[in-house]
């Protein structure tokens, strides 16, 4: 069994913080992420530019240097994984957790799908990209319905309907219009959602306005079939024809790992793991949430730039924690 001091879950930019943090520190840990390194941002949208700033989104007191004030995607994979490397950051990618047990001692066996560990702290920075928003409708299954957007190209000549009207629906609607699609948007309240970010809305709401998309406002998607998708509007039942369904409908924690970590997780919503906000520590001991997972179902309230102290704050308690086992 490979023993390390900490274990940290996730390879995205928290993990990344957190790791250069143990790092700096002299503390023995790895990083298990099921994907690649950053797997999440990997799959943006092509296209994406942050809605950030490249000085927001900086870890580890390093410099991310972009061509624009708001980086792209693929400026943001380069940074992140220069950073990987510069640091030599200890990360082994592909290896997913699958569940976590505390031991009598005190220490925490980690199983992955590969292999076994041992450690005596585990910083959870899981974030909830992976795990789509389902909208639990007859259909959903099917291969035309897509709950992540790449590049605007597939849908050239589509029939195409956009589910959702927060920033990634109103920027998805758009540029796969403006590439050649016939865009429908299923809306469940009466106006696009106010967080919207201001260079987008008059775009979207004029597009609106004009026909040119065609939005069903206080709508919601009842059923999807392979040629049609149908809708419960206002006016009643409604059977659009379409190619695609994309459902812009947001991302939640993945909550069946949470479980199996044994984090205790309340039935409620907004389904917050239960932790100190002062200290990140779970009510497993030595055991830190980081990152934006410390607000549940709560997505839009934490981002890298306001989680970026997550890393330094948890590394120096363990850091204490594991002076005081020695002297124990």
């Amino acid at each position: 069994m490979d023993t390390r001091s900490l274990i940290i879950i996730g390879g995205g930019p928290t993990g990344l913080n957190c790791a250069i943090a143990a790092e700096k520190a002299g503390i023995d840990y790895l990083v298990l992420e099921k994907g690649m390194l950053v797997n999440s941002i990997y799959h943006f949208p092509v296209n994406m530019t942050f809605f950030s700033t490249s000085k927001l989104l900086e870890i580890g007191n390093t410099p991310f240097i972009s061509h624009g004030e708001k980086p792209t995607r693929r400026e943001a994979l380069e940074y992140y994984r220069r950073l990987q490397q510069s640091y030599g950051l200890k990360v082994h990618p592909y290896e997913a957790v699958q569940r976590m047990e505390r031991r009598d001692s005190g220490m925490y066996r980690i199983l992955t799908d590969k292999a076994e560990y041992e450690a005596h702290s585990v910083i959870v920075a899981t974030g909830f990209y992976d795990t789509p928003r389902l909208m639990n409708v007859p259909g959903e299954e099917l291969p035309k319905v897509k709950h992540y957007y790449d590049d605007a190209h597939p849908y050239v000549s589509q029939k195409v309907l956009v589910v959702g009207a927060a920033n990634s629906a109103c920027q998805v609607a758009l540029e796969i219009w403006r590439k050649g699609a016939e865009v429908a948007m299923a809306i469940r309240d009466d106006k696009i959602y106010k967080g919207v970010k201001y260079w987008i809305r008059p775009d979207i709401e004029n597009r609106i306005r004009e026909g040119s998309i065609k939005a069903y406002f206080n709508s919601s998607v009842r059923e999807i079939r392979p040629r049609e998708a149908v809708l419960d509007t206002p006016e009643g039942p409604v059977a659009l024809e379409n190619d695609w369904v994309l459902a812009m409908t947001g991302y939640v924690p993945n909550y069946t790992l949470l479980e199996n970590l044994g984090l205790e997780i309340p039935e409620e919503e907004p389904r917050i793991p239960v932790h100190s906000p002062e200290t990140l520590e779970t009510s497993l001991p030595n055991v830190y949430l980081a990152g934006v997972i410390c607000a549940g179902m709560e997505t839009s309230k934490l981002f890298i730039e306001n989680t970026r102290d997550h890393g330094e704050l948890i590394i120096r308690q363990v850091e204490k924690r594991l002076e005081g086992a020695l002297v124990d």
